[in-house]
């Protein structure tokens, strides 16, 4: 088992696939997946995984990674983005996207979800993490950082300007409310990464049982509502809604 950091976003892979369909072999879209860590794991595991990635170094090393693994059907790797999805795959072609740590980066969060909506079949999930407005705050805080700390309370992830401000940060409403607002209902938000970024890495890695202790206290809290607003991540699994019109990327709206 690798550290607790990666592991709790692993798991987190592993939910969405169960609630996705729990048992079958899905057709994953991993958007932004970068060197394929995850996507090598969901491919040994025998679901078809395909990643979009900007970066082609990142893409060359998710071969790499293929090919060391022993994969008999390696991942299927693409060079793109959310703005250019439609480029690449198919229409409703995918039982579940994976859209970890994406949202934060990019201009426009509801463009990159009603673009993922397109290529999503009708029952299909979205799986999306993305970094705590209320952990920035509390880690801000805790390093003195009282201004900032101060000016992140009154900052909304659909007022953030990524040029200006960094990677854009969510609470729990706002994530739930930008998914519902492009034709996805939420299934679970989850917590992600409670203590696991500030617990010292001299505790977890030298006490006994450290580790273990510390990835099953993790895995206690997700699901509790009080420190899921806490947690460094936020992890929301949603469907497609069937009962909704969804505007496309093109602006035109299209029934699920």
């Amino acid at each position: 088992m690798g550290p607790v950091r990666t592991e709790l976003m692993w798991q987190s892979v592993v939910d969405a696939v169960d609630a996705a369909g729990a048992g079958d072999a899905l057709d994953v879209l991993d958007l932004g997946g970068g060197t394929g860590s995850d996507a090598v794991r969901l491919a040994a595991l025998g679901h078809r995984v395909t990643v979009v990635d900007p970066s082609p170094d990142a893409l060359a090393s998710l071969n790499r990674r293929g090919v060391e693994a022993g994969l008999a059907e390696g991942v299927n790797a693409v060079l793109g983005d959310a703005a250019d999805l439609p480029d690449h795959v198919a229409p409703g072609s995918f039982d579940l996207v994976i859209c970890h740590d994406v949202l934060e980066h990019v201009d426009d969060p509801g463009q990159a979800l009603a673009t993922i909506a397109t290529v999503l079949r009708p029952s299909g999930h979205v799986s999306v993490v993305v970094a705590g407005r209320n952990a920035a705050v509390a880690a801000r805080a805790l390093a003195g950082d009282f201004v900032t700390a101060q000016s992140l309370v009154g900052r909304s992830s659909s007022a953030w300007d990524v040029r200006t401000m960094g990677p854009r940060r969510f609470v729990v409403a706002e994530l739930e409310a930008l998914l519902t607002a492009h034709g996805f209902l939420p299934v679970a938000t989850t917590g992600v990464r409670v203590f696991a970024d500030l617990v010292p890495s001299a505790i977890v890695d030298t006490e006994p049982g450290a580790r273990d202790a510390l990835y099953a206290l993790e895995r206690l809290l997700s699901t509790s509502a009080d420190f899921t607003s806490l947690s460094a991540g936020l992890h929301t699994i949603a469907r497609l809604d069937s009962s909704v019109a969804t505007p496309d990327p093109g602006g035109k709206s299209a029934a699920l």
